[in-house]
């Protein structure tokens, strides 16, 4: 029993000995390169195929609404377009394309939209303008 409550009341004090390397490398680590826009494309078109985003749209063909090529064609690859689209993808929409509503995809992130913009506004083979 002595044994029991010496090792319970004994009060050694512990000292945090790790070693958490150069601040100023950690940082250099958590940036992670930005993707070129090359890639943001190619992850765009991922995400287009695996949305329900055919549904209504084709690439190239004009179905419930535009093509993904007539919605490249109408707007410039520009930050702004591409924010705008982007939003369109997340909210839905009316008006721009007549009165047939866009369904929202609220369970897109913004960042998903974004590269899924980037992806249709690349569609008749302009580069983004900054």
């Amino acid at each position: 029993m002595a044994t029991i409550s010496w090792s319970c009341g004994s009060k050694t004090e512990q000292t945090n000995t790790e070693d958490y390397g150069d601040p100023a490398a950690q940082t250099e680590k958590a940036e992670a390169p930005a993707a070129s826009e090359a890639d943001m494309i190619a992850q765009g078109a991922a995400l287009v195929a695996q949305s329900d985003c055919t549904t209504c749209h084709h690439q190239t063909d004009k179905l419930i609404g535009p093509s993904h090529k007539e919605v490249a064609e109408k707007y410039g690859f520009t930050e702004e377009n591409v924010q705008m689209l982007a939003d369109k993808i997340v909210n839905g929409g009316t008006g721009n394309w007549g009165q047939i509503p866009m369904t929202p995809h609220p369970g897109i992130s913004h960042s998903d939209a974004e590269k899924m913009a980037m992806y249709v506004l690349s569609l008749d083979g302009e580069k983004e303008s900054k």
